[in-house]
């Protein structure tokens, strides 16, 4: 007689019908949620006449040359699958040109990876690395995505704060000291967001022995690296690494080239693992629409006068920022910052940087971003987008001025 393939009941859980949709999902993502300014939002909705520079993003629209090349790859029939899944050979190569010359140092085809956003280059490098019950250490204030992006993927999130004594430091000991035998990556951002805090090339080659010497992972989010006013770009582990070390850069066409919408970014990695992360990306998403990739092709071709002229207005919007708010008495004001696009500060009789937040928007109309969010390093500070038109830039100050001053 043929054996029952029927399962015993007993074998299931008991009383599904008890139990919600949510409870069925993984721990991970049981309890994630959108940490972000939606009730600030809401506020300003309300209010009327709030001049928004909360977001991570200038107002500047993409250049016509990129626009163009986009139309007319979709024009000419570009809308199939790229049978590479880390990008078209165009936009490789140019890639290639772009961070040999940019750096100093040969980067070949073979170690980059376009990805559809410089968010899913972050999510290619984590998923590469972590396993549950291993860790990630990162340096905070942090974009918060960094943190929740470590849990997903169901890693433990380590933060270890940048010193404040007036500016922010990074302090390599207690960074190291906060590995273990678990830690399969630190991450930094660099220039970072919110602080501007930039990594100098020493503190780098620190990090890189580090790595070569405990096999830990650095990656490196370098997305504002054009954003950099002392220099063409700012001091990059490309430019110290070499091919096989474990560094991990990420990038995006997001902000040196005003293309947020477009979720174009690339992963840099060591040319050893990049038939794994084609396959990855096979597997997650496929690859990026091949019109967008001509529009970055585009932008690293004919891009460097349009970066000049951003990174020109996001200092003008720095300066005039840091003109107005130097003389304010309420303000803590950090040294102005080496690159990004933010001003970062704090209200000196406010600790709480939501009910600061609140008390600007209600008395200025200006709406800022609230320090808590990048971690517990910066929960008394603001941070303040200045990649604005000028005229914009005025308007906000004049009105922070007029409430605070």
């Amino acid at each position: 007689m043929m054996a029952s393939s029927r399962v015993p009941t007993s074998s299931y859980p008991q009383n599904l019908s008890a139990r919600t949709a949510l409870e069925g999902i993984r721990a991970q993502i049981q309890d994630l949620h959108t940490d972000n300014i939606a009730k600030l939002a809401v506020r300003a909705g309300a209010l009327g006449d709030v001049i928004p520079l909360w977001y991570g993003e200038g107002d500047v629209v993409t250049p016509g040359f990129i626009r163009d090349a986009a139309k007319a790859a979709l024009d000419a029939g570009s809308t199939f699958y790229i049978p590479n899944m880390r990008g078209a050979t165009a936009l490789n190569e140019a890639l290639s040109q772009y961070q040999t010359a940019l750096h100093g140092r040969s980067i070949p085809v073979e170690r980059s990876t376009i990805t559809p956003g410089g968010m899913q280059a972050l999510f290619l490098a984590l998923d590469m690395l972590v396993d549950v019950g291993t860790n990630v250490v990162y340096l905070e204030p942090q974009w918060p995505n960094i943190h929740h992006a470590i849990h997903v993927i169901g890693g433990e999130a380590r933060p270890v704060a940048l010193r404040f004594d007036g500016d922010w430091k990074l302090d390599l000991d207690a960074l190291f000291a906060r590995c273990d035998a678990r830690t399969r990556a630190i991450f930094l951002s660099t220039p970072c967001n919110p602080t501007g805090w930039t990594a100098t090339r020493d503190e780098l080659q620190a990090l890189l022995d580090f790595s070569r010497r405990t096999g830990i992972w650095i990656i490196s989010d370098e997305v504002y690296g054009r954003l950099y006013f002392e220099g063409n770009v700012a001091p990059s582990m490309l430019q110290i690494a070499d091919d096989e070390d474990r560094i991990l850069s990420i990038n995006s066409f997001s902000k040196a080239w005003a293309m947020t919408g477009w979720r174009v970014g690339w992963l840099t990695h060591p040319a050893g693992v990049a038939e794994q992360i084609g396959a990855m990306t096979q597997y997650t998403n496929s690859g990026t629409a091949a019109f967008a990739q001509a529009g970055a092709e585009a932008a690293l071709r004919h891009g460097e006068s349009f970066v000049a002229e951003l990174k020109a207005r996001t200092r003008r919007g720095l300066d005039l920022t840091y003109s107005a708010l130097e003389p304010l008495d309420a303000l803590m004001l950090p040294p102005k910052p080496k690159g990004g696009m933010y001003a970062f500060f704090a209200l000196k009789r406010e600790p709480d940087s939501k009910a600061a937040c609140a008390h600007i928007l209600e008395t200025s109309r200006v709406g800022l971003s609230p320090g808590y969010l990048f971690g517990d390093a910066s929960r008394s500070f603001l941070r303040m987008c200045v990649m604005r038109d000028e005229n914009e830039i005025r308007k906000a100050l004049d009105r922070m001025v007029a409430a605070l001053g």
